[in-house]
């Protein structure tokens, strides 16, 4: 990679690992179809995603709430408005669930109806008591 790009993009986003996500997520960006802001010049994308943001050309912002959206594993979900609301879908009963497609008739049973197999065993295990 070119040493310029790496130490004009430190002028501008001073933290190198967060100067590492940001030109991460645009380089992805780039791949996935996004239009440059400057010329390729037979450069890749992670030397293009950097020249971009050495030259201010790219909105950094953008960039980070990419990086945010793009580590996220949680998705947002609705929650109840009220009390009674919470206590009718904690107190619902689970719905069978239909594995998914290729394991066709395979049904999800309640943990209180699932049986073990007789050759598994736990044994109990002997903790040594330490004192300090």
């Amino acid at each position: 990679m070119a040493r310029v790009t790496v130490e004009d993009c430190v002028e501008k986003v001073p933290n190198r690992f967060d100067l590492v996500m940001l030109a991460a997520q645009r380089s992805r960006e780039i791949n996935n179809g996004a239009l440059l802001t400057v010329e390729r010049d037979r450069d890749k994308n992670p030397v293009v995603a950097l020249r971009e943001i050495a030259e201010e050309t790219v909105e950094l912002d953008g960039l980070s709430e990419g990086v945010v959206k793009g580590l996220q594993k949680v998705a947002d979900l609705d929650e109840p408005e009220s009390e009674a609301e919470l206590m009718e879908i904690l107190a619902a009963p689970a719905a069978e669930a239909v594995a998914e497609e290729g394991e066709e008739g395979v049904e999800a049973k309640p943990v209180e109806e699932t049986e073990l197999d007789a050759s598994i065993r736990f044994e109990d295990v002997d903790i040594p008591n330490v004192e300090d």
